[in-house]
């Protein structure tokens, strides 16, 4: 059950830092400076942005719950 959870964290945590760099950049930050032309030529559309933050709190959820059931599962 340990392995499991360990491996969901892994798989959600590496999810998130994706998913956050893939966010459009409101002012110069990181989104800008990596892959700030890619992710223009999908700015107009507000469906995908809309999709891309539902997807990002979904994975975050997914990474909180994992970090609870780790702590709860090896609490001494």
């Amino acid at each position: 059950m340990t392995i499991g959870i360990s491996i969901a964290l892994i798989l959600s945590s590496a999810l998130m830092v994706l998913l956050v760099l893939l966010h459009k950049g409101k002012g110069g930050g990181l989104s800008d400076l990596f892959g700030g032309g890619f992710t223009s030529s999908f700015g107009g559309s507000s469906v995908v942005e809309r999709n891309l933050d539902r997807l990002t709190i979904i994975t975050g959820t997914v990474w909180f719950v994992c970090i609870i059931a780790l702590g709860l599962i090896l609490k001494p």
